[in-house]
């Protein structure tokens, strides 16, 4: 055991130290390797250490090079050697967090961490908090909360009697919602068709004045950080309206909510502590192994009682018991790394990291601004969209820089438009992966252009 745990934990080591220096997408060649991995259902044993050996001498070549300081997809973080570390010890002791008697230490540190959190995030420390695989599943706890909060009050038990016959419920969201939300209104039987949609401006924020009318059976959504550009719905008006009313907002905040934590950033948070629940990422801004997400309540009761779980053979005592406050009962102990992360960076290290990433991001805007390429988005936080021309061009530009592996960023459609999108989301990126990644991309870009005016 020791001799093959130290083993993989050399190559584990070597794989983190080489990442800088190897091309952020896998080549096509060491992709096609992975088959080697198949074949037959083995029929005997074989070498616990053979089989170490294999999965990295395949597979360690044929990863998404996604802890790179270069790799600006879909809004990832990338592990903090801390969180790595902590991932390591978590997965050593190997708990099931999902009640105290299973796991004393993961339901003090789920405790610990969600105190912390809340504190980060300016929320009432009495708030119900989950800890979920991604943010899918946090917006799942959050919105399955609101369900039975609004039900409850038009006297109906959506958890003991369904939603056969049940009183309808409203859900508001904007033009720009995110597809995580659609998903779980689909999973609560809420209806992802079902939802009453609110114009966006340019930048793809809820335009309040066209909100409809609200009552104390709606559900109103908001963002904090579009996907694309980054930007907030205005949920100060927009609470206001809905405490008014008696509705429940929810904000899905993968990664916008982590500005909280910055002060020069924070102002973008304005009015979203006055929400119902909130849901975020960890494996986002605060940079911990996937998977990690975080549901928040306001009233933890609602939390509770959407998420709980019983039996006869569940002896639970009186303290907080972590299966009662997320959908999965069994689960591994994921805040032992947000705990990590955490104490490891302090306030100020978190803030300086999120600062840091924007702060990257408009050096990427204005880089490629002065290259001649167009930025279609106001940069206010760390999402950068950019045009190199008509669709075709842009989306040859994006396949080719995909391809030439310095760096990588993905392809959105914005307002009828394809541009890139960068995410700078990672600890590891620094001004120097920054340079390097806008010369990668204009020398593409520059190349096909000349190219497809040629053809």
């Amino acid at each position: 055991m020791e001799k093959l745990l130290s083993d993989a934990a050399e190559r584990g080591s070597r794989y983190v130290t080489e990442i800088a220096r190897r091309r952020v997408a896998p080549r096509p060649e060491d992709v096609a390797k992975l088959e080697g991995l198949g074949g037959a259902l083995p029929e005997e044993p074989s070498d616990p250490a053979a089989v170490i050996a294999l999965l990295d001498d395949l597979g360690s070549p044929a990863t998404m090079a996604s802890t790179s300081g270069r790799y600006f997809g879909f809004v990832t973080g990338g592990a903090l050697p801390v969180t790595l570390a902590a991932n390591w010890l978590a997965g050593a002791w190997d708990q099931n967090a999902g009640l105290h008697a299973t796991s004393p230490v993961g339901a003090k540190i789920e405790e610990i961490a969600a105190r912390w959190l809340c504190e980060i995030f300016g929320l009432p420390g009495t708030c119900g908090v989950g800890f979920t695989t991604g943010a899918t599943m946090a917006n799942f706890a959050c919105l399955a909360a609101a369900r039975h909060a609004l039900l409850k009050r038009a006297g109906w038990n959506a958890e003991d009697d369904g939603l056969f016959g049940a009183p309808p419920l409203t859900v508001v969201v904007g033009a720009e919602v995110h597809v995580s939300v659609l998903k779980v209104l689909s999973m609560l039987g809420l209806g992802r068709a079902r939802v009453t949609t609110v114009p966006t401006d340019e930048q793809g924020r809820m335009q309040p004045t066209h909100l409809p009318t609200l009552n104390d059976r709606t559900i109103v959504c908001l963002q904090a950080g579009n996907v694309n550009t980054g930007a907030f719905d205005p949920a100060t008006e927009i609470c206001a309206r809905a405490d008014q009313a008696g509705a429940w907002v929810h904000v899905d905040g993968a990664f916008g909510l982590w500005a909280a934590a910055a002060p020069h950033r924070s102002y973008l948070t304005k009015g979203v502590s006055e929400a119902d629940s909130w849901a975020t990422d960890g494996h986002k801004w605060l940079s911990v192994p996937y998977d990690c997400g975080v549901a928040f309540v306001r009233d933890a009761e609602y939390l509770r009682n959407a998420m709980i779980v019983s039996a006869a053979y569940l002896h639970t005592g009186n303290e907080r018991e972590p299966a009662h406050y997320s959908p999965e009962a069994s689960r591994r102990a994921r805040a032992v790394e947000v705990w990590a992360a955490i104490r490891s960076l302090g306030r100020s290290g978190l803030a300086e990291l999120i600062e840091r990433d924007c702060r990257l991001a408009k050096r990427f805007a204005e880089s490629l601004r002065r290259c001649g390429f167009e930025v279609l988005n106001d940069v206010v936080l760390n999402q950068v969209l950019v045009s190199f021309g008509d669709p075709e061009t842009t989306r040859r530009v994006i396949a080719d820089v995909q391809s030439e592996g310095t760096c990588w960023c993905g392809g959105t459609e914005w307002h009828g438009r394809m541009a890139m999108r960068i995410s700078v989301s990672s600890w590891a990126t620094t001004e120097e992966d920054v340079d390097a990644s806008v010369a990668a991309i204009a020398r593409i870009a520059k190349r096909t252009s000349a190219s497809h005016s040629v053809g």
